[in-house]
Formats: structure tokens, C-alpha cells, sequence
């Protein structure tokens, strides 16, 4: 993972660490290879904190020309759910979870389960790679 290069991004990075640290079970273990997955897939992915609010305290985001998945830990699963997931080819079936939606598509982590890490990475560049055709498709409608 590269070091993050704004205050923004230093300061999300913390609350990543933090949010694993205070989990310390098997939901932060699960987060923190998650993470490392992506930034394997993209190391320019940066990481963002959104959605705090006094019941909540915020959401871990990775994006990059937009959001490419957030990473939610509940009591049962860690959910990553990828924005742009429903335009995704997914030929390993990692989607499992929001599968009805026409946008996201969500891959929810039980204990115990495992990730195929070589599709994960491949599943994080599909979504770089549409958020940069998205990000194109507008350019060229503003011209």
C-alpha cells in the first residue's frame, strides 16, 4: 500500500486501522486482508472515510475515479460492496450478496470463508476500469 498523500487520505488510513484494531476478531482479520487485496489489485486506489454520523461511525471506502467498494463489517460478515458491481463480469461468482440491485453488487465474508484472491484483484481492476470509462464518458459528453 502506498502512503496515503493528502491529510484526508492519512486521516481515513487511520480510521481503517482503527476500525481493525477495535474489531480484533476474525471481521477485522477479514477487513485487513481484504485491503491489502485491493491495494495489491491498484496500488493508486485511495482510501476514504465516509458516512459518519452519531449512530455510526463512518464507512471504509477505496476509490478511484469513484467509489470502487466499500468494506462494512457487521456481526456476522464483512460485506464489500462494489458500486459499479452489476456492470462487473464475475465469472468466479464472488458476488453473493445484493444481487437484485441494478448497480451494486456486494460480496459478503462469513468466519471462516475465504476469498479467491486472484479473482478479487481481477473483480477490483474490472471496477478501476469502469469507473475510468465512466469518468471518459463524461469528459467526451462535455466536449
Amino acid at each position: 500500500m502506498k502512503p496515503p498523500t493528502s491529510p484526508e487520505a492519512a486521516a481515513a488510513s487511520a480510521n481503517l486501522d482503527k476500525r481493525v484494531a477495535e474489531l480484533g476478531d476474525w471481521r477485522g482479520a477479514t477487513l485487513a486482508r481484504m485491503r491489502k487485496l485491493i491495494h495489491e489489485a491498484d496500488p493508486d486506489i485511495v482510501e476514504e472515510w465516509k458516512w459518519v454520523k452519531p449512530t455510526n461511525p463512518g464507512v471504509p471506502v477505496f476509490s478511484r475515479d469513484g467509489i470502487v467498494c466499500t468494506g462494512e463489517t457487521y456481526k456476522q460478515v464483512v460485506k464489500l460492496t462494489f458500486a459499479r458491481g452489476a456492470a462487473l463480469d464475475d465469472p468466479a461468482k464472488l458476488f453473493n450478496s445484493s444481487l437484485e440491485g441494478n448497480v451494486r453488487r456486494a460480496i459478503d465474508i462469513a468466519e471462516g470463508a475465504t476469498v479467491d484472491a486472484a479473482a478479487f484483484k481481477r473483480l477490483v481492476r474490472a471496477a478501476v476500469a469502469a469507473n475510468a470509462a465512466a469518468v471518459a464518458q463524461r469528459a467526451k459528453k462535455k466536449k
